[in-house]
């Protein structure tokens, strides 16, 4: 079947990036005394979670994936693309063109025509906002982000000196290995989130965290929410600073999808406030190079490091799914699973990283290029699952039939484990 059909091998990225997270899984059954799970991996399964959000229905309606001013741009010498899904990135975008913050779609495409790519490119990077020039694949290997990009392991695991007890692991099961398992989860949009539910899914207890100020894309956190519970706390207050300290203190794993360094801003090191912790971190760019601290999504990478350009030349196009930021998220999954089998067989905490940018790289790397990909096939719907109106993609690993339970409401739970 033409699961994810690509000129690039997706389909091959999508189901090898779920069995290395399977794979981490079984090896942290094997060291609590438990059995390995023989593995069925589906690539329909694994394909319509990675399709999650073009499948995903609301009251039988399809979701929107990207905002007016989210996309490609063409400018007065070559193409653009742009994300403004979060108003706070709109409103930066447009400061960044000079346009009202009113400005549609139209507006914006004809100042975009007037202006150099690079030059939108720089000056968006310096007011926070979101834009890249669209890149040919042999620009983007000889540049030197895009060098950085490509050096070291998919997943970056580095062993700490710290020592902490290992998880309590008296619950755990075949299904829910992770059980006793406590995983602080501040991240969003797809990678982070979608690491974060594959923990869940194995047994996980994951509180998700986000500040008030910024609220999560309705949809995006129904698609990716599930089995976890989420609470609100703003880290400049010092009342919500404190409770998650103490939070922190009792956890596991920590979960960010900071920009390198970006976190440090809120004095909290997690080794010292939790000794023997994981630390997991996903970032666009890596943790080197001269882009490492610009933000970025699935989308933008895609453009900057040929993928687009390789998919389609005019207009530029994409992968049949947001691909980078899913295989990236079991990725890094699996680095945090890894780690806790360390820690259960050597006490020690480990720092994770992981990147969107070091996964399009394995990407373009990889054999299998297709020079007349066929239409992609759709996966089945024994591939979905529908609760309260709210239709998702089962999980990708086969032995699961659905999560732990549906996404909570954004920001209703209490800022606490469950134990």
């Amino acid at each position: 079947m033409a699961y994810l059909s690509a000129h690039l091998p997706v389909l091959a990225l999508a189901v090898e990036s779920v069995a290395v997270f399977e794979a981490a899984v079984d090896r942290y059954r094997v060291a609590l005394g438990l059995a390995p799970v023989q593995s069925d991996l589906q690539p329909g399964r694994v394909a319509a979670s990675f399709l999650g959000d073009r499948l995903m229905r609301i009251d039988g309606e399809p979701i929107s994936g990207f905002a007016e001013l989210s996309g490609f741009f063409e400018t007065a010498d070559g193409w653009i693309r742009t994300h403004a899904n979060y108003p706070h990135h709109r409103a930066r975008l447009l400061g960044v063109l000079g346009l009202p913050g009113d400005a549609d779609r139209a507006a914006t495409t004809r100042r975009l025509r007037g202006l150099s790519a690079d030059a939108v490119e720089s000056d968006a990077a310096g007011a926070g906002a979101i834009a890249v020039r669209v890149r040919t694949e042999a620009e983007w290997a000889a540049s030197a982000q895009g060098q950085a990009a490509a050096t070291g392991p998919l997943v970056g695991s580095t062993p700490r000196a710290d020592s902490g007890s290992a998880a309590n692991a008296g619950s755990a099961t075949l299904d829910r290995p992770l059980d006793g398992v406590k995983v602080l989860d501040l991240t969003r949009v797809i990678a982070g989130p979608t690491a974060t539910r594959a923990l869940a899914l194995v047994g996980a207890d994951v509180l998700r965290i986000d500040a008030p100020q910024l609220p999560e894309i309705p949809w995006q956190h129904l698609e990716t929410g599930q089995g976890k519970r989420s609470a609100l706390l703003d880290l400049r207050s010092a009342q919500d600073h404190k409770r998650f300290r103490d939070l922190l203190a009792a956890a596991d794993v920590l979960v960010t999808g900071y920009r390198p360094g970006a976190f440090d801003k809120f004095g909290i090191d997690p080794a010292v406030v939790r000794p023997g912790i994981i630390d997991a971190r996903v970032s666009a760019w890596g943790e080197s190079g001269p882009w490492a601290d610009r933000r970025g999504f699935d989308s933008i990478v895609q453009a900057a490091s040929g993928i687009a350009l390789i998919e389609r030349a005019d207009p530029p196009g994409a992968l049949p799914a947001q691909a980078l930021d899913h295989a990236t998220g079991y990725l890094l999954a699996a680095g945090v699973v890894d780690g806790l089998t360390d820690r259960v067989r050597v006490g020690r905490g480990t720092d994770v990283r992981a990147a969107l940018a070091r996964t399009a790289a394995d990407l373009l790397a990889a054999p299998g290029r297709s020079e007349q990909p066929g239409e992609p096939t759709n996966p089945g719907a024994d591939t979905l699952v529908e609760h309260g109106g709210i239709r998702t993609a089962r999980p990708a690993l086969a032995a699961y039939a659905d999560f732990p339970a549906p996404a909570r409401q954004w920001g209703a739970d209490p800022a606490d484990w469950v134990m």
